[in-house]
């Protein structure tokens, strides 16, 4: 879904390469677009601001302009990141959290806040500026090129780019100025790749953290949740199974222990009785203590572990498993859990008379390697997620894990359950 200087998920940002033809490019668009650009949106900042009083047009300038500004900031950042191979994360819009005009206000006011996009707005003025003076700089050295070769017409004197007149005999020194227009040019590509990169790669940089954070925050939650509803499952399999098994052993015990001297045959049948109902207690609590982890994980993989899961469903089950090494445990016992869950809810809700479960290793985009996992039924479909039931449970486990889950379980069937967790550094 590793070196061990670099956490899992992060992106380091690289020395970008120079790229000065292309950064020539940029910078040339900027200077003469880039200012048409600003131009126009202060002139509709203006418009709105005038209008605002009037029957409230002004503001829907305005909003139109801000949205315009994010979609700005966003492509400059895209900009950035393409030109000088930087790792930033695409600039989000926060969606509201309530379906409400007020929680419509409280989500434009979170963007209008957004520090990534008026850095990148500032990044795009300042690209801007150096574009202008690019593109005077470069007309200035074309025009002194030009006025060097005067000794070669019969002019006396020559004006050169910034109005100064010299006699024709001194015109061959415009080179120097030239040459020094020539170097504002290439400083200024250095100095938007300086400012660039460590404008937007300090809001990567931000952004990958607080990605971070945000994954952290899901994952801890994920966890405490699946933690919670584990232990309500314990409770409600302890009271309603093992428990009462468990009270009525020690009730049979009680009356063999009665019997045992007046009644012998009696006494022999209840203690018969209790060694069968221990012997189902026991399988009851190695069923249940088989949910919250299988210990066949540990010594023979996750491969034996789902052929043993296979193997006790109230359903045929075809198992294909290829996994060309192990994985950490976490990650095993989350797929594991996932997949027996699956075929749980298939066997006991869907109605369903078989069902497939594919097992495959993969790599995702920077190399790390995941587990991907599909259980497949012939079932009802309209499975859902609701709390407490065990398509929750699973995307807890998988959330927890770092991964992600996708239920597809049309009316009517089939339902489909796929999961992708990654192997831990």
């Amino acid at each position: 879904m590793t070196s061990t200087s670099t956490p899992p998920g992060t992106h380091p940002i690289s020395r970008p390469p120079l790229r000065l033809g292309l950064t020539l490019l940029h910078l040339a668009v900027l200077g003469t677009l880039g200012w048409a650009v600003i131009g126009l949106l202060l002139g509709a900042i203006g418009l709105g601001l005038g209008m605002l009083f009037l029957l409230g047009l002004g503001a829907i300038v305005l909003l139109g302009v801000f949205y315009v500004l994010f979609g700005l900031a966003w492509l400059e950042i895209e900009r950035v990141a393409s030109l000088y191979d930087i790792p930033a994360h695409p600039l989000n819009w926060y969606p509201r959290t309530e379906a409400t005009f007020g929680g419509y206000l409280r989500s434009l006011g979170a963007n209008f806040v957004h520090g990534r996009m008026w850095a990148a707005l500032g990044n795009f003025v300042l690209a801007s500026l150096m574009g202008a003076v690019m593109i005077g700089a470069f007309r200035y050295m074309i025009a002194l090129i030009i006025a060097a070769f005067t000794p070669l017409t019969d002019a006396e004197t020559v004006t050169t780019a910034f109005g100064i007149h010299v006699e024709s005999s001194y015109a061959p020194l415009l080179v120097l100025l030239a040459l020094v227009c020539a170097g504002v040019i290439v400083g200024m590509l250095f100095l938007h790749r300086t400012i660039a990169t460590a404008i937007i790669g300090a809001t990567a940089r931000e952004s990958d953290l607080t990605e971070r954070v945000r994954t952290t925050a899901v994952q801890r939650e994920g966890a405490m949740r699946a933690a919670e509803v584990e232990r309500t499952r314990i409770e409600r399999d302890l009271h309603d199974g093992v428990q009462p098994r468990l009270v009525s052993l020690g009730m049979t015990l009680g009356l063999a222990k009665q019997h045992i001297d007046d009644q012998p045959e009696q006494a022999k049948e209840l203690i018969d009785e209790a060694h069968t109902s221990t012997k189902a207690a026991i399988t009851e609590l190695r069923q249940l203590t088989r949910g919250i982890y299988a210990s066949v994980l540990d010594d023979r993989g996750l491969d034996a572990a789902l052929s043993a899961v296979a193997g006790r469903s109230h359903i045929p089950v075809s198992l294909d498993v290829r996994l060309p090494y192990r994985c950490d445990r976490a990650t095993e016992a989350a797929v594991y859990f996932a997949i027996a869950e699956g075929l749980t809810n298939a066997a006991k809700h869907s109605r369903a008379s078989e069902a497939r479960v594919t097992v495959r290793m993969r790599d995702d985009e920077t190399g790390r390697p995941y587990i991907w996992a599909r259980v497949e039924d012939n079932g009802t479909g309209g499975a859902r997620v609701v709390p407490g039931g065990g398509l929750d449970g699973i995307t807890n486990r998988v959330v927890a894990a770092g991964g992600t889950i996708q239920v597809d379980s049309p009316a009517g069937g089939p339902t489909a359950l796929e999961v992708s967790v990654p192997c831990a550094s």
